[in-house]
């Protein structure tokens, strides 16, 4: 029985155990991983799992008590941002911690499918080794398939144009790996729970006015009404383009794995971006 709090990193536990383990993930599709909590039957099943995987980096801030009693209890327990060197954020009332929202950048989601194996080989008991190796490779293979194709992609957005604008603090990974430059976020912080300030409103409407953004983004489960109210009070054209940043969806929404999740986004930020050019 494995455990994962995230529905991304639940996604990506399932393709490397296969029909080897029970995966238990307790973050629905479309829900938010800053404020998602759980039912009694889901704190028994993570209180009384054999391994559990959790993001860490303070994401899952409605499970941080129960992932603390995994602890406690000595239950194998797997964090992700263990596996590689976080990114601090650099503005809000988060500047100076660290940045939770590592899997926009699957360089690092690679590290952390590398590390994860390893825990499996180990502390899951009957993991047939050979079997997770290939699953492993066979995975490892599409993520860096999947960073080729990304870097290809957003080589097409002109150099002038590789500026993002996001409802909160999600893509500093993604903008490290590929060059991006992040003018601002319409919540000022690491989790949608924040929420900005006049003056903060007034900032960066004045910093995306200066630098000719045309494309805000905004994560499709969350309400984008901050990103309209932004847009208008900057005063110029700007479209606002859902994307999916925090959770896979239901069947047939659009981003039902991580590797859909990533391809979806991609397309869509680099749709956006050329835009800005125009």
């Amino acid at each position: 029985e494995i455990v994962v709090t995230t529905n991304i990193l639940g996604d990506v536990v399932t393709e490397l155990v296969g029909d080897q383990a029970t995966v238990t993930t307790l973050m629905k599709p479309g829900a938010d991983p800053h404020s998602f909590s759980l039912s009694a039957q889901e704190a028994a099943a993570i209180e009384n799992a054999d391994f559990v995987v959790s993001n860490g980096l303070g994401l899952e801030e409605g499970v941080a008590r129960h992932l603390g009693q995994v602890d406690a209890a000595g239950i194998p327990h797997f964090v992700a941002s263990d596996a590689f060197e976080p990114l601090a954020y650099t503005e809000g009332d988060a500047e100076g911690m660290d940045d939770p929202h590592f899997w926009t950048d699957p360089a690092r989601m690679s590290a952390v499918v590398d590390a994860l194996a390893d825990r499996l080989a180990v502390d899951v008991e009957g993991m047939d080794v050979a079997a997770l190796e290939t699953a492993v490779a066979d995975y490892s293979g599409q993520l860096g398939e999947l960073d080729s194709w990304m870097q290809a992609q957003f080589d097409t957005i002109p150099a002038d144009s590789n500026i993002l604008v996001t409802n909160h603090h999600v893509f500093g990974y993604l903008a490290e790996r590929f060059g991006f430059t992040v003018v601002g976020t319409v919540i000022p912080g690491g989790t949608t729970l924040a929420a900005p300030s006049a003056a903060d409103f007034a900032e960066l409407s004045a910093d995306i006015t200066d630098a000719g953004v045309s494309t805000i983004f905004a994560d499709s489960s969350s309400p984008d009404d901050l990103a309209k109210a932004l847009a208008n009070e900057a005063g110029i054209e700007v479209r606002v383009e859902p994307l999916f940043t925090e959770s896979l969806t239901p069947a047939g929404g659009g981003a039902e794995t991580y590797l859909e999740m990533m391809r979806a986004n991609t397309q869509r930020i680099t749709a956006g971006l050329a835009r800005t050019s125009e």
